[in-house]
């Protein structure tokens, strides 16, 4: 099963991930902070207390995203030109 063994919180609700298969990338949570479960998520200094959580992220409140969610989801970063 693929976990997430890194995460990291970016400018505007994204996230840098890591995964144990070794694929990286950053995960957009904006489209779920429109649910009332994630709506807490919209505050920037709550946002940046992501972890791991089992094999996803969560927030101190119990908000979490699992494993197959985020890599169903996950883009490459774009390089600096």
């Amino acid at each position: 099963m693929k976990k997430v063994i890194g995460v990291k919180p970016l400018e505007e609700k994204m996230l840098s991930v890591t995964f144990s298969d070794g694929a990286t990338g950053v995960f957009d949570v904006s489209p779920y902070i429109r649910s009332d479960f994630f709506k807490r998520l919209e505050d920037e200094a709550y946002f940046k207390q992501v972890r791991l959580f089992f094999s996803g992220v969560g927030w101190p409140d119990g908000q979490d995203l699992g494993p197959d969610t985020i890599a169903a989801e996950l883009r490459t970063p774009v390089e600096s030109r």
